[in-house]
């Protein structure tokens, strides 16, 4: 049983992300420019330098797999860096901005679906100690920002609603945009 209990909390809660950010997040995002959106998105990815404790000797139970604590931790300290460089370029408005949230989300999402993988592979959940909040709650939530990003970089101009990228039908689309409810 205790192999299933970190993939379903996984699972569960990137599911619950999901439809907060449905619910409440994109609604509130979509009266913003493609600017004033990624700003607390990128807040949020700042913390991840949170994933060095995976290299911390009391924060896990016993030393994690190499080839797991190594990549995601260095991993999510890059990601932490690069999202406070887009921040802080967007905040300048400096052209190259939006250029430095795609390097940062491709490295982000690349280093969560790899943490992930490894974390499968080489059995990490059992030595994870405290650290086994990391994937239960924070990796969801910023799997789920990691989308919203990718679609506010796809908007082809301020005026287009991420809400659409959830929509199959324009009716739906036009119905919703703007309205928190």
């Amino acid at each position: 049983m205790n192999n299933y209990i970190q993939p379903l909390n996984l699972f569960l809660s990137t599911l619950a992300f999901m439809l907060i950010a449905q619910w409440y997040v994109i609604p509130v995002l979509n009266r913003m420019t493609k600017e004033e959106a990624l700003q607390p998105l990128l807040l949020l990815h700042s913390f991840r330098h949170i994933g060095l404790m995976f290299l911390a000797i009391g924060a896990v139970k016993y030393e994690l797999p190499t080839a797991f604590a190594v990549p995601a931790a260095l991993g999510d300290l890059a990601a932490s860096l690069l999202a406070f460089l887009a921040l802080a370029l967007i905040r300048l408005h400096w052209t190259p901005a939006i250029l430095i949230v795609w390097l940062f989300n491709i490295e982000g999402t690349l280093d969560l679906f790899n943490a992930v993988t490894q974390g499968v592979m080489n059995n990490a959940w059992d030595g994870m100690g405290a650290t086994f909040w990391i994937p239960s709650v924070i990796v969801p939530a910023l799997l789920v920002t990691h989308y919203i990003i990718f679609m506010i970089l796809l908007r082809p101009t301020n005026t287009i609603s991420i809400e659409t990228c959830y929509k199959w039908e324009a009716g739906e689309a036009e119905a919703g945009r703007g309205e928190i409810s």
